[in-house]
């Protein structure tokens, strides 16, 4: 007779770690709220400034990133427009297709979001030394990068 894996939830592989990582997410994400709504920005606009700081991608390219629907992006798009944040252009290579950037004040209003973002986490990583930071921050990478695989 063989013999079976247990199924005892306590032995898992991987069940410390998801128990480690769905709190620090929660934590993040109330962090990210807060500080969106002190702005009056939802949780994806602020997904969509903070990915339009260093590219500027095709509308297409960032709704399929965010993983929304082409009228669901192009009505967040232009409430943000209204807003001044963003532009949008068409694109170099193919003129049907349209880019969408940072304006200045978009931009200014991300490094904004940015710096209170890092003032705001700093409760949660402080306890941390440089180099366990260091690690932290190549491990998570490293596991977001096997996403877009």
């Amino acid at each position: 007779m063989t013999k079976q894996k247990s199924t005892n939830p306590g032995t898992q592989p991987g069940k410390d770690l998801a128990d480690a990582l769905v709190p620090a997410a929660f934590a993040t994400m109330a962090v990210l709220n807060r500080i969106g709504a002190e702005h009056d920005l939802s949780l994806t606009l602020m997904r969509v400034l903070g990915i339009l700081s260093d590219r500027r991608p095709r509308m297409v390219e960032l709704a399929d990133y965010l993983g929304l629907e082409k009228q669901t992006m192009s009505g967040l798009i232009a409430r943000a427009e209204k807003r001044g944040l963003v532009g949008r252009a068409p694109n170099v290579q193919d003129g049907r297709a349209t880019d969408v950037f940072l304006t200045e004040e978009g931009a200014s209003l991300f490094g904004q979001l940015h710096g209170q973002m890092l003032e705001a986490l700093a409760p949660l990583t402080g306890g941390l030394g440089a180099a366990d930071q260091q690690r932290l921050t190549e491990l998570l990478e490293r596991m977001l990068a096997a996403r877009q695989r």
